[in-house]
């Protein structure tokens, strides 16, 4: 949509084909429908993020940054507002009000629509001639390929893109799952099914000493393993299961030191001195949390509290510091928030994002082999990916 609109206002004939009946389906539901549009960082900050593609993106995201995205809306008619982890967002928090601004820049620009499924781009010894679609073919001299990756397939983002670029020679990297939930190796996730934690400290670990990821905020059990914000996160980090092993340790209490919690159970436990360990951690933990973390703790829980000691104690505040879940990896792509893998960034251009093989040939989005951490990242790439595509079609 950006990549037509920029493309056209340069004066040039443009058509989009959409294979949906409508634009934007992706987009509408980004950010839980809100749609995360960028975020609100120096260029220096967005490339950090982007684990896979950082140095590649650096021209494209200095020409089109989180500050030139923000001002584009706010011109298009849709006020913004900056969030916890500088996460942007519409003010009305609708996805649709982003689809909308990027439809009336289109038709504005003079974009024609095509409703129809492409089936394949037409080239020669110059580059790219037509572009066919079931119906017919369409003349042209620069094709953009924005399909998305495989996230979401029900939205259209099935991989067609890269099997029209594989047919014109580009190589694709494995496409998997990125900001994907993840798979515990237990079954203590799916005791605590259902159970939502906020406010608290994840790290996450590949074997070695060093986290490899950490963050604070919110976490989600289900029945396979783990998800919400922190859990899809760590999971952009997971990217070698052939030959690590992951687990995360979740602090449920990451506001008070060991002392300060030793502190507060031993004022529950002098509160609940008669009571069963099993029946006394209901102030400290959930409900659904307690008999997992009795079951851990190693203290049998029938235990009259007043006779737990004090190793006891302190190796209950050790677990509740130092939750570990091991991970035994990730959901399928199709759950996925974005897509990891793509269209070789060894075949395209940075600058231009023409194709290095195919001249005419551009690309823009998800579907190159770029992806960023959640926090608005990953549409700072589609955008500034388009605005470099639609720049420099002809």
């Amino acid at each position: 949509m950006l990549a037509s609109a920029v493309a056209a206002e340069r004066g040039l004939n443009v058509a989009v084909i959409e294979k949906n009946g409508f634009f934007g389906k992706k987009l509408r539901i980004t950010g839980k429908g809100r749609c995360n549009v960028t975020n609100n960082c120096p260029v220096k900050e967005v490339i950090e993020n982007i684990p896979t593609g950082g140095k590649f993106l650096y021209g494209a995201v200095s020409a089109f940054s989180p500050e030139d995205v923000m001002e584009m809306f706010e011109n298009l008619g849709v006020p913004l507002k900056t969030e916890r982890g500088r996460r942007v967002f519409p003010k009305s928090d609708r996805a649709a009000d982003i689809v909308t601004a990027l439809m009336q820049k289109m038709q504005n620009a003079g974009v024609h629509f095509i409703f129809e499924k492409c089936t394949g781009i037409i080239t020669d010894d110059s580059g790219v001639t037509d572009v066919k679609t079931a119906r017919g073919i369409y003349g042209c001299r620069s094709a953009v390929i924005a399909t998305g990756g495989v996230s979401y397939p029900k939205t259209g983002s099935d991989g067609d893109g890269y099997n029209l670029a594989k047919k014109l020679g580009h190589t694709v990297v494995k496409p998997k799952g990125s900001l994907v939930p993840i798979v515990e190796a237990g079954d203590d996730c799916k005791k605590m099914q259902g159970l939502s934690l906020r406010n608290v400290a994840l790290k996450a670990y590949d074997g070695g000493k060093k986290p490899i990821y950490e963050d604070f905020g919110e976490l989600l059990f289900t029945h396979f393993g783990m998800s919400g914000p922190l859990a899809l996160s760590a999971s952009a980090h997971m990217r070698d299961f052939d030959t690590k092993k992951y687990y995360v340790e979740i602090d449920l209490k990451p506001a008070l030191d060991f002392d300060t919690l030793d502190a507060r159970v031993l004022r529950d436990f002098q509160k609940y001195s008669n009571r069963d360990f099993s029946n006394a951690l209901s102030d400290l933990l959930n409900r659904l949390m307690i008999p997992v973390v009795v079951s851990r703790s190693g203290i049998p829980p029938e235990t009259k509290v007043h006779s737990i000691t004090r190793a006891q104690r302190h190796s209950l505040v050790e677990l509740i510091k130092h939750f570990r879940i091991d991970v035994s990896g990730l959901r399928p792509a199709s759950e996925a928030i974005v897509t990891s893998g793509g269209i070789s960034l060894r075949e395209i251009n940075p600058k231009t994002m023409e194709s290095k093989i195919v001249p005419g040939l551009f690309f823009a989005g998800e579907v190159i082999d770029a992806d960023g951490y959640t926090g608005g990242y990953n549409l700072q790439i589609a955008w500034s990916t388009a605005y470099a595509a639609g720049l420099h079609v002809y």
